[in-house]
C-alpha cells in the first residue's frame, strides 16, 4: 500500500459530509422496518452492520488502493468504541422514541459535545458563524424536547440519544485530531472490526439470528443498510471530518436529522409535533449558517 499523504480539499470534504448526513438519515428507517420485521434488537442490527461493512470494504480494497497516514492504535480503538456506542444507542433509542426524535436528539447534540471539545482538546475557535450556528442547534434541540406537546418525545430514548452523541463527539474528534492526511478506508476497517468484535457477546446475549416471517425483506434491509449508510458513507464521513474543523462536520452531518425526519413522515407514517418540525428546520440553519462560514475561511 502507498504511504502517500493525499489531503482532501475542505470544499470537497463537505461535499462528502453532505453525502454521508443524507444517506445517514435513511439508517433509522431501514432499521425501523427491520424490527416491524423480525424480533432483531439495535445490539444485533449493529452487529451485522459491521461485520456486512466490513466485509464490504475488504472486497473492493484491492481495487480502491487506499492511501495516507495510517491511524494510531490509540485513533483506531477510540474510534471503533465511539462508533459503536454511537450506533447502537441510537438504535435503542429508535426503538424508544421513534426515527425522526431519535435522530434529531442524537445529531442535535453532538454539535454542541463536539464544539466544547474541539475547544478544550483541540482548541478549534468557532468564530461568530460556528457560535451562531451552534446556538441554532442547541435551540433547536430545546424546542424539540420541551416543547413536545404531542408525547412522542419519551425520556428513554432522549437518554439514549444522548449517549449516541457522546460516543458520536468521541468519534468526530478522534478524526479530526488525527487530520485530513489519515486514510480514512484503514480508519474505517479498524472502527468496524473493533465495534463488531465489543458488540459481539452483547448481540450474542440479545440474540444473533432474527425470528421472523418475512426473512427477505428483513435481508434486503440489513443489506441496504450494510452497503449504503455503512460502507460508502462511514469512508466519506471519515474523510470529510479530517478535512475541516470538528464543529463543523457535525453541524454538516445535521442533515441527517432533518431527512431522517422527513422520511418518518413520508414512510413510517409517524406525527411530529409543531416542536419537532420547528426544531428540524433550526438545525437545518444550523448546517446552512456554518458551512457557509467554513467556505469563507478556507
Amino acid at each position: 500500500m502507498s504511504n502517500t499523504v493525499v489531503r482532501v480539499p475542505v470544499a470537497r470534504g463537505l461535499l462528502y459530509l453532505a453525502i454521508a448526513g443524507t444517506t445517514w438519515g435513511t439508517t433509522g428507517a431501514a432499521v425501523d422496518l427491520a424490527y416491524r420485521s423480525s424480533d432483531l434488537g439495535p445490539m444485533a442490527v449493529s452487529f451485522w452492520r459491521y461485520v456486512s461493512g466490513l466485509a464490504l470494504l475488504l472486497l473492493v480494497r484491492p481495487v480502491l488502493r487506499p492511501s495516507g497516514k495510517q491511524p494510531r492504535l490509540s485513533h483506531r480503538l477510540g474510534t471503533g468504541v465511539g462508533l459503536a456506542v454511537f450506533q447502537t444507542a441510537y438504535f435503542g433509542a429508535v426503538q424508544a422514541t421513534g426515527v425522526a426524535v431519535a435522530t434529531i436528539v442524537t445529531l442535535g447534540a453532538g454539535p454542541v459535545l463536539i464544539a466544547a471539545g474541539a475547544r478544550l482538546a483541540l482548541g478549534e475557535r468557532l468564530g461568530v458563524g460556528g457560535v451562531a450556528s451552534l446556538a441554532a442547534a442547541l435551540g433547536g434541540l430545546s424546542v424539540l424536547v420541551l416543547g413536545d406537546d404531542a408525547g412522542t418525545v419519551r425520556p428513554l430514548g432522549v437518554v439514549l440519544a444522548l449517549l449516541s452523541a457522546a460516543g458520536y463527539a468521541v468519534a468526530t474528534l478522534l478524526t479530526r485530531w488525527a487530520g485530513p492526511a489519515q486514510d480514512s478506508f484503514t480508519t474505517t476497517l479498524w472502527a468496524f472490526g473493533i465495534g463488531a468484535v465489543v458488540l459481539l457477546p452483547l448481540a450474542a446475549v440479545e440474540g444473533l439470528l432474527p425470528h421472523t416471517d418475512a426473512p427477505v425483506r428483513v435481508l434486503v434491509l440489513l443489506a441496504y443498510v450494510a452497503v449504503i449508510p455503512t460502507a460508502l458513507a462511514y469512508p466519506l464521513y471519515f474523510a470529510g471530518a479530517g478535512a475541516v474543523r470538528a464543529a463543523t462536520a457535525s453541524v454538516v452531518m445535521l442533515l441527517e436529522p432533518v431527512s431522517a425526519a422527513v422520511i418518518a413522515v413520508a414512510v413510517l407514517g409517524e406525527h411530529l409535533a409543531p416542536a419537532t418540525l420547528a426544531g428540524a428546520l433550526l438545525l437545518l440553519a444550523a448546517v446552512m449558517a456554518l458551512t457557509y462560514a467554513e467556505a469563507r475561511r478556507s
